[in-house]
């Protein structure tokens, strides 16, 4: 029997300007994307987009979709059914310390560090509203 992967390879974002949501992300990550390309239609599968890609540390890809029909002024609402939000792992607090002062330097606004019972998470969002974390294991 073939076991389930153990880790995620990638996640694909729709954005609604990906001009804005590329820049956003290439400050956030420090980095270029990997790739920033047209995907033909795939019968069957989709109807063609463009996505940017970003490779991550940890071997993992997060990737913007700007899909034609998307609708430019939507946001989105982790309180419909589908992604409530994606956390990037850290180290420890420390981390999220250095985090905090980085997303305060590009003037991303953030909650602050929360703690709970099994860590430490700083939480922030992207240009279309998606929610996102870093965040810590209790040690």
């Amino acid at each position: 029997m073939t076991s389930f992967p153990a880790a995620f390879h990638h996640v694909a974002l729709t954005v609604t300007d990906l001009d804005a949501s590329r820049d956003w992300y290439r400050l956030l990550l420090g980095a270029d994307p990997v790739l920033d390309e047209d995907v033909p239609a795939l019968p069957g599968h989709h109807q063609g987009f463009h996505h940017t890609v970003f490779a991550l540390p940890s071997g993992a890809v997060l990737a913007l979709h700007a899909h034609r029909g998307t609708d430019s002024g939507a946001r989105f609402d982790e309180l419909r059914p589908g992604l409530d939000h994606i956390g990037f792992a850290c180290a420890d607090r420390a981390e999220l310390s250095g985090l905090r002062t980085r997303l305060d330097e590009l003037g991303i606004p953030h909650g602050g560090i929360a703690d709970d019972a099994l860590g430490h998470g700083l939480s922030f969002r992207d240009p279309d509203n998606v929610a996102l974390e870093f965040w810590a294991r209790r040690s």
